[in-house]
């Protein structure tokens, strides 16, 4: 597969690049013609920290923040969004500590996001963040903002490196990419899709960490 990849500029940052492969891939909620591969973004400091910094261009310091919670495995992004936050003096008056928290949720048996008490304190009474690398039909949002308000934390905003989704339950999807940035990119269900109706096999399950082939 990588042999087909190809590189996207983001329009703010010549710095800031997505890797995508053109095919036939199902993520756990769509089947997608796209496989968007986030692995540099996440893993190379140099790369997070300059999405980070687009990614705070997005927000105005009229916005209080006191938690980032990361999904999809964002957490290097999620600490140099912090730092970029701390450097534009956004507002964290809810927060004892003067810094702002980097949390990420687990998974119990159930596939329930949870929070164990010594990061639940993280997002009771505070003003959240949330931040995904990829967004295409907003399930993941959606059950994100139950589980953080299940907890006592009040939504800031929602961002994604990538998004096909404009908003959700009143929120705006702040992404450094999106559709119109991949030519032709498209998301079906399972029942519409348009490479399973021709009868062409799906090359990988895919999500926000990566791809296992099929």
């Amino acid at each position: 597969m990588e042999d087909r990849m190809v590189k996207f500029y983001a329009k703010d940052s010549s710095k800031v690049a997505l890797h995508a492969v053109p095919g036939h891939f199902a993520t756990s909620h769509s089947h997608i013609n796209y496989y968007i591969d986030m692995t540099s973004l996440k893993i190379r400091a140099k790369e997070a920290r300059d999405v980070a910094a687009v990614i705070a261009s997005r927000f105005t310091n009229a916005i209080t923040i006191d938690t980032i919670v990361c999904m999809d495995g964002t957490e290097a992004v999620g600490a140099f969004l912090a730092q970029e936050f701390e450097k534009r003096s956004f507002l964290t008056t809810t927060n004892l500590h003067e810094t702002i928290y980097v949390v990420s949720p687990e998974f119990n048996s159930n596939n329930q996001m949870i929070f164990r008490d010594n990061t639940m304190l993280a997002i009771r009474g505070k003003h959240v963040l949330l931040l995904l690398a990829t967004t295409t039909t907003g399930v993941t949002i959606r059950r994100s903002l139950e589980c953080i308000q299940y907890y006592g934390g009040t939504m800031a905003g929602i961002s994604s490196i990538f998004s096909t989704v404009k908003e959700i339950e009143g929120y705006p999807v702040e992404s450094v990419f999106t559709e119109e940035d991949l030519p032709g990119y498209a998301a079906y269900t399972q029942k519409d899709c348009p490479f399973c109706q021709k009868g062409h096999r799906l090359e990988a399950m895919v999500n926000g960490f990566g791809y296992s082939k099929l």
